[in-house]
């Protein structure tokens, strides 16, 4: 095909694509079905993990449930089995340590069968200036939020691609989209993760296996305590989220195979202005919206939870 041809054809999927988005606003994708679906949570003993767990389970989708704390657990098995959940399956491990990550894996597979949607949630934050940061600390925000994503795709995406059926979520932040205070480490993890899920979403489709979906989240602070004391400037603008709209915003987002989800839906526009200001008038926009340091006020969970 000459290079006239080529550029036509790329000129009309291009129209053709921005006008699919543009129907999609409006009237939204139909919903797939997720019941007999083995959904992983990791990260699902508590706030948007658990919540998410429990929705699936209403869905009758097999809900398998990974956290480091057992007690946190008990308590998710016990609200996905009131909502109705005809397999629900929970087991201790450790995201940050790699050979906990494929050995709690295997027994997954071979206790419940092949993940089918898996839903990287689990993540940490320390809050902290960089150079008041523990290395100790630092290296676990790595871990936990970044690396685990590599070690559990390489344990359950095989399968999908094997059957071109599957669903990968990335629970990232809207850290990953633009640095602030106090966040170094926690936003260079968030960006880091959008990266490695937007590649392996391009390495799906050249591989032509379209049957394994991804959708990256992007959500703004959530109240889950993960970041108390945090506090929006301007809350009708940008405001803090509640844990249970952005589980259903997220349910219906992987229901609706949708790539990206940002929220609130102001994130799109700062991450689309941000691709052409200059750095000082973006700078001057985050600092109205007080984003740039708006982790100075940050607490964290409390030790007890």
């Amino acid at each position: 095909m000459n290079f006239f041809l080529r550029t036509l054809k790329v000129i009309v999927l291009l129209v053709y694509y921005l006008l699919e988005s543009l129907v999609f606003l409006v009237v939204p994708a139909r919903k797939k079905n997720v019941s007999g679906e083995i959904v992983l949570v990791t990260g699902a003993g508590s706030g948007i993990g658990r919540l998410l767990a429990v929705k699936f389970a209403s869905l009758g989708a097999t809900v398998v449930l990974w956290d480091i704390n057992q007690e946190g657990l008990n308590c998710t098995v016990r609200l996905a089995r009131e909502k109705g959940a005809g397999r629900v399956h929970s087991y201790v491990c450790d995201c940050s340590k790699r050979q906990d990550v494929y050995r709690v894996a295997d027994q997954v597979k071979k206790e419940v069968g092949d993940v089918s949607i898996l839903i990287n949630n689990a993540g940490v934050v320390i809050g902290k200036r960089f150079l008041d940061s523990p290395d100790s600390l630092v290296e676990k925000t790595m871990e936990v939020n970044t690396m685990a994503h590599f070690w559990t795709y390489k344990a359950f995406l095989p399968a999908m691609i094997a059957a071109n059926h599957g669903h990968l979520v990335s629970i990232a932040s809207c850290a990953g989209l633009c640095g602030t205070s106090h966040a170094s480490d926690y936003c260079a993890s968030k960006f880091a993760a959008i990266g490695f899920a937007e590649s392996i979403d391009v390495e799906m489709r050249s591989l032509r296996k379209t049957g394994v979906k991804t959708t990256i989240v992007c959500p703004y602070v959530i109240n889950t305590g993960m970041f108390e004391g945090v506090k929006s400037k301007w809350p009708r603008l940008l405001p803090n989220l509640e844990p249970e709209y952005v589980a259903e915003r997220i349910v219906s987002a992987v229901r609706q195979n949708q790539e990206v989800l940002f929220i609130p839906r102001i994130a799109y526009v700062l991450c689309y202005v941000k691709s052409f200001l200059p750095v000082k008038a973006m700078l001057l926009l985050l600092d109205y919206f007080g984003v740039c340091d708006f982790m100075n006020t940050f607490k964290g969970r409390p030790k007890k939870q």
